[in-house]
Order: structure tokens, then sequence, then C-alpha cells
């Protein structure tokens, strides 16, 4: 099977689990659908720096064709709006399972502008993917910092 179809079909398992998850059983309420959505969101980024990451580390040989697969699936997830994934009432402590910090809602702007320096990295990692293996390098590195710009402000750590 192609990596590219390997990949999205991978993605789309993850985003469909997470609505499978949320239809199970008793009706979840509307912050718990949002949660689950926006962790599979999450998941399907980290199924994707899975690939890359350690090609871009040297503990994997680098593939042009599954670094460019990976790289285009994190920019389309860049793309999708996530404001509908963040209502009040999802912050840790208020549902359970949420890792959000209520700093999120305090500095929603703030917030929002990271998502959309994240989709500006993702789409310099798309074109630096399938080039070279330094050029992956450095579009990953930059791609950690944009994903920490957020994360150290705005997710609780584990």
């Amino acid at each position: 099977m192609p990596v590219r179809t390997a990949l999205t079909r991978y993605a789309l398992a993850c985003l469909a689990g997470a609505i499978v998850a949320t239809s199970a059983g008793a009706q979840p309420s509307p912050e718990q659908t949002a949660l689950a959505i926006r962790q599979g969101h999450m998941k399907n980024y980290a199924a994707m720096l899975g690939v890359l990451g350690p090609m871009a580390q040297g503990a994997r040989e680098y593939d042009a064709a599954a670094a460019q697969v990976a790289a285009d699936n994190i920019y389309h997830l860049s793309m999708i709006d996530q404001t509908h994934y963040w209502p009040p009432g999802t912050a840790q402590g208020e549902i359970e399972g949420s890792a959000a910090l209520p700093a999120i809602w305090e500095n929603m702007d703030d917030f929002m502008a990271k998502q959309e320096a994240l989709a500006d990295v993702a789409s310099q990692l798309r074109e630096a993917a399938g080039t070279d293996l330094a050029s992956l390098q450095a579009a990953v590195g930059a791609l950690g910092q944009a994903c920490g710009a957020c994360h150290q402000p705005y997710r609780a750590q584990n």
C-alpha cells in the first residue's frame, strides 16, 4: 500500500475513532464532543510527527515520499478551523481528560494567533519535507517550536 494511502487512512481512522467514541453509550455533552474531537486532531498531529521526527533525528532513514505525505497531512490538519474545539467548560478541572489550561479562554486571541502561526509553519514544512533531509530537519525544528509556543502556556504538563 502506498505510504500516502496508509497515512491518510490512519489519520481518517483516528478521527473516526474520536467520533465513534463520542457516540457510544450515553449521548455526550457538547463539551465532551469538543474535547474528543480536539484530542483526535492532536493525535493525528502526533501520528504524523511519529513519521517525521525519527527521520529528522536520524533514527529512521529519510524517505522523501513518506515525509511529504506526513507534512501534507500536518498542513491540512493545521488548516482546519479549530474555534469550535474550545468551548467554555472544557478546561482542565472542568471536564475529565482535558489538559487545556484556563489561560486559553483568558487569552483566546493569542491562542488563535498561535494556531495561525502553526499553519504558517506547517505550510513551510509542506514545501520542505520532500526536498532533502536538511530541509526536513529545519522545518521539523520550526514546527516543534510552533507547537511548544502553544503547549507551554496553554497545556498542562502530564
